[in-house]
């Protein structure tokens, strides 16, 4: 163990500082995140690369920082102490990766937003047009730019993990966030392979929700912080049984507000998932249960990018009428109930588990 451990295990740790919306928290990870890609900008090569920095940091300015919570929330629940300067670079390190994904997922699915801000290729398509360079060329480079975006924001993660924890507290979290990142990267190809094939397969969507939600928002992140405190297996198993239902619910109801969510408090436009033709939990259920004419209707209007707002209502329309919505509603509940029940008599100490608590409250009734 490093001096420095050492001094972060003798310090108390607030379980204030633990919640999900605390500011503290917040600022914290924004004070790592910003001091540490200023550093990082001060020596990249020429002023050309600064839009590289200025994007991905308005990124980063938005979101819930769940993964940044739940890695905090794990290190609590393995027995962690101290006064976070250690885990709080480790939380940050997830937050950039999570920048990194999001980037790339936004290129695959064409989307013009993310946040109430514009896409990270749109910003820099409208960049390269702003200085007068040609504009047939303008699509192709904010997508190809994006892509080199989305590579240094995860290369920028190694970095920032790298001056965090002691050598002994890496190699203890090394093969999970290995693990995550190949999950992730399994879950975006069944994604993009299943995108525009209309499916009832129920199953075969949340296969989906597992690989590319439930693990890498909310079970890895939880473990993650766990490893670097030490805990043993049984905490280990605790936060799986507790994260994985809770993943998936937290999903589940992303994919009700991607066709029901009020954009102002989502920052994406409704329907999107639609248009894209998303493999979604809600989508099967309704093609399972619609009449023959809605059945026809949601095929139909799955992956047409022209769909009007007018077709996505009578899409939103249909789907109510199937009752998809509603047993979406249930599996949510039933997932919600499964996550708390793992916390019951489980070994946590009290700050974590109230912690862990009002994290499944916050992505069961969410409304961005």
């Amino acid at each position: 163990m490093t001096v420095l451990e050492q001094t972060a295990r003798r310090q108390p740790i607030p379980s204030a500082a633990l919640l999900l919306d605390a500011p503290a928290l917040r600022e914290e990870v924004a004070t790592v995140l910003t001091d540490f890609l200023a550093q990082r900008a001060r020596t990249a090569p020429g002023p050309e690369t600064t839009l590289l920095f200025t994007t991905l940091s308005a990124l980063l300015a938005g979101g819930k920082r769940l993964r940044a919570h739940l890695c905090l929330a794990g290190w609590k629940a393995g027995g962690g102490c101290g006064d976070r300067a250690l885990v709080l670079r480790v939380a940050a390190s997830l937050e950039l990766f999570h920048a990194s994904a999001l980037i790339h997922d936004d290129v695959m699915d064409g989307s013009d937003l993310r946040r109430g801000r514009p896409t990270a290729h749109r910003a820099l398509e409208a960049a390269f047009l702003a200085d007068g360079l040609q504009p047939r060329r303008a699509k192709a480079h904010g997508q190809a730019a994006a892509l080199l975006l989305g590579d240094l924001a995860l290369t920028q993660s190694d970095d920032l993990l790298r001056t965090g924890p002691g050598t002994e507290a890496l190699a203890r979290i090394q093969p999970l966030l290995e693990t995550m990142r190949h999950q992730l990267a399994y879950g975006q190809y069944l994604d993009l392979v299943a995108a525009g094939r209309p499916c009832d397969d129920v199953e075969a969507a949340l296969r989906i929700v597992r690989y590319k939600t439930a693990s890498y928002t909310m079970e890895w992140p939880l473990r993650i912080g766990a490893a670097l405190a030490g805990a043993g297996p049984e905490v280990h198993s605790v936060c799986s049984e507790f994260a994985i239902p809770l993943g998936e619910a937290f999903q589940l109801r992303d994919d009700l507000l991607g066709v029901f969510g009020d954009p102002s408090r989502t920052g994406k436009p409704v329907g999107d998932d639609i248009r894209a033709g998303k493999a979604t939990v809600l989508m099967a259920l309704a093609l399972q249960s619609a009449t023959a004419p809605d059945r026809q209707l949601l095929r139909n209007a799955v992956a047409a990018p022209d769909l009007t707002d007018d077709g996505i209502r009578r899409v939103r329309e249909a789907i109510e009428r199937s009752g998809a919505r509603r047993q979406v509603e249930t599996m949510i509940a039933a997932r919600r109930h499964e996550a708390l029940t793992a916390l019951d008599g489980a070994p946590l100490p009290l700050p974590a588990a109230e912690a862990l608590r009002r994290t499944a409250d916050m992505a069961t009734v969410r409304q961005s």
